[in-house]
C-alpha cells in the first residue's frame, strides 16, 4: 500500500446513484440450500421467489402474534 495517493484527479459522486438498490449476500446452511434449490426446480420458479414467499408469510405471522 502506497503511503500516499493522489485524488487530485478524481471525480465526486462518479458511481453514485440515487436509485441504487443494493442487495446483501445470504448465506444458507448447504442442506437449506439444496432444498430450496430442489423446491424451486421441482416448481420451475426462481429460488428468490420462493424465499420471498416464505419471509412474507412468516412476518404476516409475526405481526399477527405481536
Amino acid at each position: 500500500m502506497k503511503k500516499e495517493y493522489d485524488f487530485s484527479k478524481g471525480e465526486r459522486g462518479k458511481f453514485y446513484h440515487l436509485d441504487a438498490e443494493l442487495n446483501f449476500p445470504v448465506y444458507l446452511e448447504p442442506e437449506i440450500a439444496n432444498f430450496i434449490y430442489n423446491l424451486a426446480g421441482r416448481k420451475e420458479m426462481k429460488v428468490e421467489t420462493i424465499v420471498n414467499n416464505w419471509l412474507r408469510k412468516d412476518i404476516e405471522l409475526v405481526q399477527a402474534v405481536s
